[in-house]
C-alpha cells in the first residue's frame, strides 16, 4: 500500500527513495516556502548535497517550484497538481514578509496575463509582493 506522499512521487514519475519521501513529507507540512538551509535543518543530519539533488529532481518533474524572493537564497514550495516536466502552470503571487522573513505562495491570487510586444517570448513569470504577513500584523 502506498502513502499519499509516495503516490505524489509516483504520479510525477519520480522514484520514491527514502530521502525523497522524507523531503516531500517535510515540505508538504510547511505553511511557507523553504530554503535549502531550512530543509537541511528540519531533516538534520541529512546530507545537504542529497537534499539539493532531491529538490532539483522535484523541480525538473514539476513537483516543486523555486521562488526568488530577493533574499539571495531560492525558496522551494510544492506545486499545484497541474505542473509537469514541460513547465509550471500554477502562476500565482508570492508574498515575502519583511518581519518574519517567510515567503508564502498565494495560489488564489493569480498573476495577470502579460501581453508582450510581437516576437517577445515569455519563459518565466515571477511576482513577489513584500510587506507584513497576517501572523505578524496581529
Amino acid at each position: 500500500m502506498t502513502t499519499g506522499i509516495e503516490q505524489k512521487l509516483i504520479n510525477k514519475k519520480i522514484n520514491p527513495t527514502a530521502m525523497r519521501l522524507l523531503v516531500l513529507d517535510f515540505m508538504v507540512q510547511q505553511s511557507a516556502a523553504l530554503s535549502l538551509s531550512d530543509i537541511e535543518k528540519g531533516l538534520s543530519p541529512a546530507d545537504r548535497i542529497t537534499i539539493y539533488r532531491t529538490l532539483k529532481t522535484f523541480e525538473e518533474h514539476g513537483l516543486i517550484h523555486s521562488i526568488e524572493d530577493g533574499t539571495g537564497a531560492p525558496k522551494f514550495a510544492v506545486c499545484a497538481n497541474d505542473c509537469d516536466t514541460e513547465g509550471h502552470h500554477d502562476l500565482h503571487l508570492h508574498f515575502y514578509c519583511n518581519k518574519c522573513n517567510e515567503t508564502y505562495c498565494l495560489p488564489t491570487t493569480k498573476i495577470p496575463k502579460v501581453i508582450l510586444p510581437e516576437k517577445f517570448i515569455i519563459k518565466e513569470v515571477s511576482l513577489i509582493v513584500k510587506g507584513i504577513c497576517d501572523k505578524c500584523s496581529e
